[in-house]
């Protein structure tokens, strides 16, 4: 048995066996690590080297920005598909709640499908994703497990008012699911200083359900990463 080490999103590696495989099917469950957050429908595609999803330091693309203020795949679902990727969108069927967890099989024989992109969006926040980045498909038969960071859009200020928006450039959040809010705040942050994809303050809350400045509870919404475990399983 042998620790592979991938990267600082790795939290374990094990491969059994000597003789190298080409990673063309493999399994991936991904995890909700957190106590009171849901992730919107998450996108999983595996596409050539040298392209990306989202770019830490760098502005969020339209598409993105859709996706992290509003849970909308669909243009990053045009985006890999014009790159030729084997993709699953939506593998939970829709919220993966606190908690649970949602798996999938890929298979990207005969494609040059060799990094690995899974993104969603967390309810209740205003610009808040998982990212797993453009991570090199492991080529050996084992078990890798990815510690999954949240990352803030850059798009919209954490006001953390729960407001329905979601379209990009409404302000507020979209909704929450677990119907645990408060209401009344007078909004958190006013504005977003940090314009690029930047990893997540995490969300601040309150305590007061019928006012203070977030309509996030605390004790429910507080999170800090990682906010997802990503395990693949290549055969």
């Amino acid at each position: 048995m042998r620790t592979l080490l991938l990267g600082a999103s790795l939290l374990a590696a094990s491969a059994m066996g000597a003789t190298p495989a080409m990673a063309t099917d493999f399994d991936v469950r991904i995890t909700n690590l957190t106590h009171g957050i849901y992730y919107t429908p998450f996108l999983v595609a595996a596409h050539p080297e040298g392209n990306n999803l989202f770019v830490t330091g760098e502005p969020a693309s339209a598409n993105l920005r859709a996706m992290a203020e509003g849970g909308d795949i669909a243009g990053l679902l045009a985006d890999v598909n014009a790159l030729g990727a084997t993709v699953n969108a939506n593998p939970a069927g829709g919220l993966l709640a606190p908690g649970e967890s949602t798996s999938l099989t890929m298979n990207t024989d005969g494609t040059s499908n060799d990094r690995l992109s899974i993104v969603a969006m967390l309810l209740p926040t205003n610009d808040a994703f998982a990212g797993l980045n453009a991570i090199a498909i492991p080529t050996e038969p084992g078990t890798y497990v990815y510690n999954v960071n949240a990352y803030d859009a850059g798009t919209e200020a954490n006001d953390e008012l729960v407001t329905g928006g979601g379209a990009p450039g409404a302000p507020g959040i979209p909704a929450a699911p677990g119907g645990d809010t408060g209401t009344g705040g007078t909004g958190a942050a006013t504005a977003d200083t940090n314009g690029d994809v930047h990893i997540h303050r995490g969300a601040l809350g309150d305590t007061d359900l019928n006012g203070g400045t977030s309509d996030l509870d605390s004790r429910i919404h507080r999170w800090l990463n990682p906010v997802v475990r990503v395990t693949l399983t290549v055969r």
